[in-house]
Order: C-alpha cells, then sequence, then structure tokens
C-alpha cells in the first residue's frame, strides 16, 4: 500500500501531517468494521445470557467452538464490564479513522503513533485472550477470532505505515521491506494462530 509523502512545508513548522492512501483506508474501514461486527454480535449474546442461563449463543455449534463457554468464562469481563464493549468503542474509531482517510484527512505524528500503540495494545489483549481461550477455557469463539484476525491485520498495516513514513525510526532495509511484502507479516500471524488452533484440538478435527 503506498501512501502520500510527507507535507514538507507543514513538517517545516514542526506540524507535519500525513495521509494515506485509499487502499490503506479501506483496509482500516473494512477490518474495523470486522471487529465492530464481532464484538455487536457477542455483547448481543452476552445480554441474552445474562437475561436466561440457558441461551445458547448461535455460534456455539461443538463442544470446541463454544462461544457460550467463552462468554461464561472471568477472562470475557477483564476490566470488570464484557470485553466486546470495550471493541464497540475502539474498532468504532478505527472506522471513523479510515472513513477520515478516504475523505482526503491528514493527521499529526503523535496521532498516527497513538494508533499504532491502539493497535499493538489491541494485538497484545488478544493474544492473550487466544491463549486464555485455546489452554485455560478450552473452547473457541468464531467471533473472537474473527476480531483477532481483524486486529491483526490492522496492526501490521499500521506499523507498517508507520515506517515506511518515518513516523517510526526503521532501517532502510526495513522499511523497503514493508513497501513491498507488509502482506506476509499477518499473512504469517495469522498462519501461527490457525496451526495452534489446529494442534490444539487435533484429535477433535481428525476423529
Amino acid at each position: 500500500m503506498t501512501t502520500p509523502a510527507v507535507d514538507d512545508a507543514s513538517s517545516a513548522h514542526g506540524t507535519t501531517t500525513v495521509g494515506a492512501g485509499r487502499a490503506f483506508a479501506w483496509m482500516l474501514v473494512v477490518t474495523g468494521a470486522a471487529g465492530l461486527l464481532a464484538a455487536w454480535v457477542i455483547t448481543l449474546d452476552k445480554f441474552k445470557l445474562l437475561e436466561d442461563p440457558n441461551f445458547t449463543p448461535g455460534c456455539s455449534l461443538n463442544p470446541v467452538v463454544s462461544c457460550g463457554s467463552i462468554m461464561k468464562s472471568d477472562q470475557a469481563a477483564v476490566f470488570g464490564f464484557p470485553n466486546p464493549m470495550l471493541g464497540l468503542v475502539t474498532y468504532g474509531m478505527v472506522v471513523a479513522i479510515g472513513a477520515g482517510l478516504l475523505a482526503g484527512a491528514r493527521y499529526r505524528r503523535w496521532f498516527w503513533l497513538g494508533l499504532n500503540a491502539g493497535t499493538l495494545f489491541g494485538v497484545g489483549f488478544c493474544t492473550w485472550l487466544m491463549q486464555q481461550s485455546l489452554y485455560e477455557i478450552n473452547a473457541l469463539c468464531l467471533w473472537c477470532s474473527l476480531a483477532w484476525v481483524a486486529t491483526i491485520i490492522m496492526f501490521w498495516y499500521v506499523t507498517s505505515h508507520n515506517v515506511r513514513e518515518g513516523l517510526l525510526p526503521a532501517p532502510r532495509a526495513v522499511r523497503g521491506f514493508l513497501d513491498e511484502f507488509t502482506w506476509l507479516l499477518p499473512a504469517l500471524h495469522t498462519g501461527i494462530i490457525g496451526m495452534l488452533i489446529l494442534t490444539r484440538w487435533w484429535d477433535f478435527w481428525t476423529g
């Protein structure tokens, strides 16, 4: 994904603004919307589960793919409220940022670094939730998995954008690699998660 260059004139006055290409902007809109959809569905099912403890979410398909088991766990409300409610806010913000870029918005360095920090927190939180899901709760939620993948793609492309624009310091070789092969990083990251899921319940999938 290519992005417009830094505004040199404004940079000279310490007010650098950086935009982004349409492909990058659409990536934020699509991944943000995917995460928002996942958070919305999980939130609705959580409310139904609170009303009726016997409610079975639609994505509870078998002993492994069991959203209900995830929703009833302590890990599903780490901050004292259901995790997907956090997603409703953060993924919605990502969609808004992507829409702004599509409309021609340009943001300052602190804004881009803030977005990068947010996606880093997101991918770290998703990694912890994945570990808890696979090895503590022993169940998998398909909507959660959608949010994981969306966050992973978001994180790597935002990081790549910031490195290529000089907002994050990196060697020229790294910038060149990211300019051509950014797609490889989320593909590998997602592939590793897929392999962990496959091996964790190998007997179930192949039985």
